[in-house]
């Protein structure tokens, strides 16, 4: 089993209550492992290949079919270095070496039936998933004071599912050190499911007191971190770690490809916060307001370079 400094818990235990040690991680670290929560690997694994078998297949055509035009909407498919977490985050230039599909609860394009029905029946175990392990992280420590918490988890989540390649010789490490550049989530968590790069590189890497420490993928168990909505709903007590995807060096290029499942759990579009409050817990948010949404935030934040992949 891969080794991790990120403790690792059981969902079923912590249905039947919420330990000391828990409590300390989320307010320490913001980011866990999590088993027993509702998928196993053959769920993944038909995500996955139903997924890698487009990308690997779908003609220019069908891959532009099902890409939206809407840089703010997380929306069917997105091509190789089509995005750039770097600009959105304006901390470089460098794109995500990664293509992507992604779904929500609606407005989804999927490019046939069958494709849609993995997808949807995948989207709900992890939704499921999501919710409890939100619920659970939002009340550890005592200090939600929001309302009506399952309407809030009753919201806007995205799935997306991404492929890393083999980086080429000018992205490994001693020319571009990440695949993905550093970023907190705009999520209340996201859930992450990967697989282990044949090599045995570890790309995934969080932020925990002050160091970027490995996340490598644990038989059986997904990640879950804290999003910047966390803090805002817990008066700053959980954090948002910074995470970002590593580039391997020129001698680890070979078996470095990886797979990565990422649910998003999102507020509602219309969910509100105070801005004042948000840059007090370190969140950066530019929006010349007193109080926010959710949807003004995020309007704010993507940078999608729409190109399509040409069939190798």
């Amino acid at each position: 089993m891969a080794t991790t400094t990120v403790p690792i818990f059981s969902l079923e235990d912590l249905r039947e209550g919420v330990s000391d040690e828990f409590r300390r991680c989320v307010a320490d670290l913001g980011v866990f492992y999590l088993t027993d929560y509702g998928a196993v690997d053959a769920d993944h694994e038909l995500a996955y290949d139903t997924t890698m078998d487009f990308f690997a297949n779908g003609t220019a055509e069908e891959k532009q079919a099902v890409t939206t035009a809407t840089p703010t909407l997380r929306r069917g498919y997105s091509g190789l270095e089509a995005e750039s977490t770097a600009q959105v985050t304006n901390t470089g230039t460098y794109t995500d070496y990664s293509q992507a599909y992604s779904m929500g609860v609606s407005g989804n394009l999927f490019p046939n039936p069958e494709f849609e029905s993995v997808w949807k029946t995948y989207f709900d175990t992890l939704y499921a998933a999501a919710k409890e392990a939100a619920a659970l992280v939002v009340r550890a420590n005592g200090t939600y004071d929001g309302g009506d918490l399952d309407r809030l988890l009753d919201c806007d989540p995205v799935l997306r599912m991404r492929y890393f390649p083999e980086p080429p010789a000018h992205r490994a490490a001693e020319h571009e050190p990440r695949r993905m550049a550093p970023h907190y989530d705009l999520s209340i968590i996201t859930l992450i499911h990967q697989t282990p790069c044949a090599n045995g590189f570890v790309s995934l890497q969080a932020e925990v007191g002050g160091t970027m420490v490995d996340l490598p993928a644990v038989p059986d168990a997904i990640i879950v971190l804290c999003g910047a909505i966390a803090p805002l709903l817990t008066r700053g007590v959980v954090p948002a770690p910074n995470h970002h995807v590593a580039s391997p060096d020129a001698a680890n290029l070979a078996g470095s490809d990886r797979k990565s499942s990422v649910f998003f759990l999102r507020p509602s579009i219309d969910f509100s916060f105070s801005v004042p409050a948000a840059r007090s817990y370190g969140l950066d948010v530019s929006l010349d307001a007193e109080t926010a949404t959710f949807g003004d935030w995020i309007g704010t934040n993507y940078v999608t370079m729409h190109t399509v992949e040409p069939r190798s």
